[in-house]
């Protein structure tokens, strides 16, 4: 790929990750387990929110640090192509990944809604509006980097393999 396109895929990435990060930032500083889990606190909707705010917390961590290495990509006076196309790698394996497919499953994608208008993210279990608006807020930004980001799903790392890189 061409350092021009990866330069600006790069840096619309970040910008993607600063927003994500923004959202899930302040829902998470904002709500605890407490909060979420109601009165009568049933023992199957208190376990799907500790696996949901974990995931969160996950998709935060991997979000800022690609954001980092992003920044400090970006700030560098020679742009290092194979970098940045390391840290896109990095962005789409473990950010991308980390919200589309959750290690706890308190929602999944269900791709027969992407094209009907309707949300394609189902909860297995019903959440609070706070809990479902965070997640349908950085939906959006991790669709936009999914498919900008799609190149670095496999071919990518074929062509390091038959370059003789990890």
């Amino acid at each position: 790929m061409p350092s021009t396109n990866v330069k600006s895929l790069s840096e619309s990435t970040r910008e993607k990750l600063k927003d994500a990060i923004a959202i899930l930032e302040n829902f998470l500083n904002t709500h605890a387990l407490e909060h979420l889990v109601s009165e009568d606190k049933k023992e199957e909707e208190e376990q799907f929110y500790r696996g949901f705010l974990a995931d969160l917390r996950h998709l935060l961590v991997f979000s800022e640090v690609s954001y980092e290495k992003l920044g400090v990509l970006l700030r560098r006076p020679n742009f290092d192509v194979d970098f940045a196309e390391r840290a896109l790698y990095e962005v789409y394996h473990n950010g991308v990944n980390a919200f589309f497919y959750p290690k706890n499953e308190c929602y999944s994608e269900d791709g027969r809604y992407a094209y009907t208008g309707q949300d394609a993210i189902r909860f297995r279990y019903k959440p609070k509006r706070e809990a479902r608006n965070v997640v349908m807020s950085v939906t959006k930004y991790y669709e936009e980097l999914r498919d900008e980001l799609a190149y670095y799903e496999s071919d990518y790392m074929t062509q390091r393999r038959m370059m003789g890189k990890k």
